[in-house]
């Protein structure tokens, strides 16, 4: 057989693999990613003096500190914050069918006032029937005992798998550079360093940058006073991960929760003016800041592997959905550049190097 035809085998078997062990890659996927966003902290600890090992309980020693605020301070805020968003739900309601309703059927003949109380009834049948679907998930789980168990073995692999990784991580894409034919070297270097930087570029960068909006967003909505701040950013940075979407959700969210709560320009202008400073932050600090002039990945192929990802393969496709995308990104601009290069795309290419050969071998 030829090389190709082995290289293909082997990339389909290896896809036949990794499907049927698609339960119990999920540990290690994910410790490869927190490995590779971990990796510039623990090699700047390294430069600072201390050793490997060292570096990478410094990285687990900062971890374990933002998971701590996270558990002590944000978790109880939100739970709060979701507690009063349920109980200002029925007021809302209200207004919407003696105010708002009014209007609309008197300017289009549309019965919205019908349309909100099966909506309100749908809501409130679901909301009773929560605690019946917890109670009934709780009981599965405590049937299930094995599978419970199986997460989380699963899930308390993650910083074991993180931590050899980390540790040896130079050491590793040494091995598996020497492993590369020596032909191919150069090609995949430069293809891998690639995808490095789109990567770095989106993963790094891209959630620096969802973390201070969301930040920003959440600390300028509690400062002037409106409700469910803290709630709001979380939500704005989340969904900026497709730029401009968390701007768009955050401020059309807050302008609404505004208006219920002041019911005065005062307040709209207060929330505007929030995400506009929000905006210039990340225009002229975050984004040539953390992201520069990398490459990144288009918001259109971000929303499709994550879909994707998840579809086919379930949470371990959608940690694996952005770094696929990279990789199939980064090939696909190769192709099109070779492809630009080729003579099949400019004939004129292939006369200039009959020319050539030519002028070669004339005396």
């Amino acid at each position: 057989m030829r090389r190709e035809w082995w290289i293909l085998a082997g990339v389909v078997g290896l896809a036949w693999l990794l499907l049927q062990l698609e339960a119990m890659l999920m540990p290690f996927i994910a410790g490869v990613i927190l490995a590779y966003l971990a990796d510039p902290l623990a090699n700047r600890m390294q430069r600072w003096g201390l050793s490997r090992p060292l570096a990478v309980c410094g990285v687990f020693l900062v971890l374990l500190v933002v998971l701590a605020v996270g558990l002590l301070v944000l978790i109880p805020l939100l739970v709060q914050q979701l507690r009063q968003l349920g109980e200002a739900t029925p007021g809302v309601f209200e207004w919407l069918e003696t105010v708002l309703a009014p209007q609309i059927q008197a300017w289009t003949g549309f019965d919205v006032a019908g349309e909100l109380d099966n909506v309100q009834e749908t809501l409130a049948e679901h909301w009773q029937d929560a605690g019946g679907y917890l109670a009934q998930f709780l009981g599965q789980v405590g049937r299930s005992g094995m599978a419970f168990i199986t997460w989380v073995t699963y899930v308390s692999l993650i910083p074991v798998v993180t931590f050899y990784l980390l540790l040896d991580w130079k050491r590793l894409m040494a091995s598996l550079r020497d492993l590369l034919p020596r032909g191919w070297e150069d090609d995949v270097v430069r293809l891998v360093g690639r995808c490095d930087e789109v990567l770095s570029a989106f993963l790094r960068g891209q959630l620096l940058v969802m973390l201070s909006l969301g930040v920003i967003y959440g600390l300028g909505l509690t400062l002037i006073g409106v409700r469910f701040g803290l709630l709001i950013g979380l939500i704005s940075g989340l969904a900026s991960i497709v730029p401009f979407l968390g701007f768009i959700v955050g401020i059309g969210i807050a302008l609404i929760v505004a208006f219920f709560q002041f019911g005065t320009w005062l307040a709209l202008l207060g929330v505007v003016a929030v995400f506009s400073v929000g905006q210039a932050i990340e225009s002229t600090v975050l984004q040539p800041k953390l992201l520069g002039d990398r490459i990144g990945l288009h918001p259109v192929a971000v929303i499709f592997a994550v879909l994707a990802g998840g579809n086919l393969f379930g949470f371990t496709g959608v940690l694996l959905a952005l770094p696929a995308a990279a990789v199939i990104m980064v090939l696909l601009r190769e192709l099109h550049d070779r492809y630009k290069n080729s003579t099949l795309y400019d004939s004129t290419l292939e006369n200039q190097q009959a020319e050539h050969h030519h002028d070669e071998e004339a005396p």
